[in-house]
């Protein structure tokens, strides 16, 4: 009886001791400044040192199997769920009483798919805090401080991104596309919840594209003058993935996808600017330290 009862508060506690952990790691990250080894030695490090590498491989699926693991229990918590997200999601035709399923597992995979994109909504946080926690021991204090303060805005960029599609987007495509032509459209759920939230989803990964200009911008790997100049090569690739992420082959929904990525891009360039002017300021800050402390002849 007491084995049973240790256990039983051995379970109670251990959602409290893995919070202890998760901030124990963060104040550790936050704290520590690794050494600053080159590329090169870090590479020949790795090769003559593969049980090293080996132990990275092992901390990177430690962090994914704990990713997965909330992945999974978010999913089967939508599940129940899954029929007032899909009603809100079927609005624009109607509600979910306008979906007309043909083969018998039709509805269970509609609602799978629904409960893994809002599972995969609300535990985005935590899959970007595991990776920052994988990638943050090689990274600078001041880089590890930015990686938080970055986390909280490409959430909220993909659920700007998810909600730009749903209030802005569907409506516009999805009328259009019903009534096409005359014809009476008899809406399976399959293809409409696939349709709807491939377009939320990837509209959603898209709105990530100005943050990650911003820190290839910020860590001096790319430059506002060369995104400037390659307009229109940008447009040309963006038009590709529009295709690629639209489900249908028609080119109003292709160019529904297309205007918001273009937009997008000149955004980025823009915060590419904002990025530049920000490390040159650093680096000038650093320049300035380094000569205070320097001897004087």
């Amino acid at each position: 009886m007491r084995l049973l009862l240790r256990a039983i508060w051995n379970i109670i506690l251990a959602p409290f001791r893995w919070i202890r952990h998760m901030f124990a790691e963060i104040r550790s990250f936050l704290s520590d400044e690794p050494e600053d080894t080159p590329l090169g030695d870090s590479l020949e490090k790795a090769i003559n040192n593969p049980h090293g590498l080996l132990l990275h491989l092992d901390a990177l699926r430690k962090h994914l199997f704990r990713s997965a693991i909330v992945l999974g229990a978010i999913t089967v918590l939508a599940f129940a769920f899954a029929s007032q997200i899909i009603n809100l999601l079927a609005l624009p035709v109607g509600g979910i009483e306008a979906l007309v399923a043909i083969d018998p597992t039709e509805p269970i995979g509609t609602f799978m798919r629904v409960s893994l994109l809002t599972a995969f909504a609300v535990t985005l946080p935590y899959i970007i805090l595991e990776l920052w926690l994988f990638i943050a021991p090689g990274l600078s204090r001041d880089s590890r401080i930015f990686g938080l303060y970055a986390i909280p805005i490409a959430v909220i960029f993909f659920i700007g991104g998810m909600a730009f599609a749903y209030f802005v987007l569907l409506p516009t495509a999805i009328p259009f596309l019903v009534n096409f032509g005359g014809i009476t459209s008899q809406i399976r759920p399959s293809s409409y919840i696939r349709f709807v939230t491939s377009i939320m989803f990837w509209i959603g990964i898209a709105f990530q594209f100005p943050l990650i200009i911003y820190v290839l911008a910020r860590v001096g790997l790319v430059s506002a003058k060369v995104l400037s100049a390659q307009w229109r090569l940008a447009i040309v690739i963006i038009a590709i993935l529009s295709a690629a992420i639209t489900p249908t082959i028609d080119p109003i929904n292709m160019a529904l996808v297309m205007g918001p990525m273009i937009v997008l891009y000149f955004l980025g360039i823009l915060l590419a600017k904002i990025a530049e002017r920000t490390r040159s300021r650093a680096n000038l800050e650093q320049e300035a330290k380094t000569d205070s402390i320097s001897p004087t002849p």
